[in-house]
């Protein structure tokens, strides 16, 4: 199997589930009480990080082989990187901290809500990357 079709697998892997998080998840966090989902997102984002982290550092890895091993692509692997390392610093400056957030304070309502609306970023992020894919094989 050649790389074009792995990262393809695997940026389809990241589209459909940051879609089941965005219509399914994050939505369902509402329907706990503070003690359910203090218990139950702790369970999730352990889960959730065994599943996700591999297929973050795969795309990352594969991003960077493709910028340094096509130089001829350069424009569209400098968007395919730009779009990947900015799933990674949305993650990691936003998306930790307000789970971090619902751990520490579950009864804070807000909280879920801030997190399912500001993950349409990563949504639209990871939906270009789908996108870019396959204009790139097509």
């Amino acid at each position: 199997m050649n790389l074009e079709v792995w990262r393809l697998a695997i940026d389809f892997a990241l589209f459909v589930l940051i879609w089941m998080v965005q219509l399914l998840i994050y939505p369902g966090f509402s329907h706990f009480e503070s003690a359910g989902l203090a218990r139950w997102h702790r369970i999730y984002t352990r889960n959730m990080t065994f599943i996700v982290a591999p297929l973050m550092i795969a795309q990352l890895g594969i991003a960077g082989y493709f910028f340094y091993a096509f130089p001829a692509m350069f424009a569209t692997n400098v968007i395919y990187m730009t779009l990947t390392a900015a799933c990674w610093i949305t993650t990691f400056i936003i998306f930790i901290p307000l789970h971090n957030r619902i751990d520490a304070t579950p009864h804070d309502r807000t909280i879920s809500v801030k997190l399912t609306k500001l993950n349409w970023i990563r949504v639209v992020l990871w939906s270009l990357i789908l996108a870019l894919d396959f204009v790139l094989l097509y």
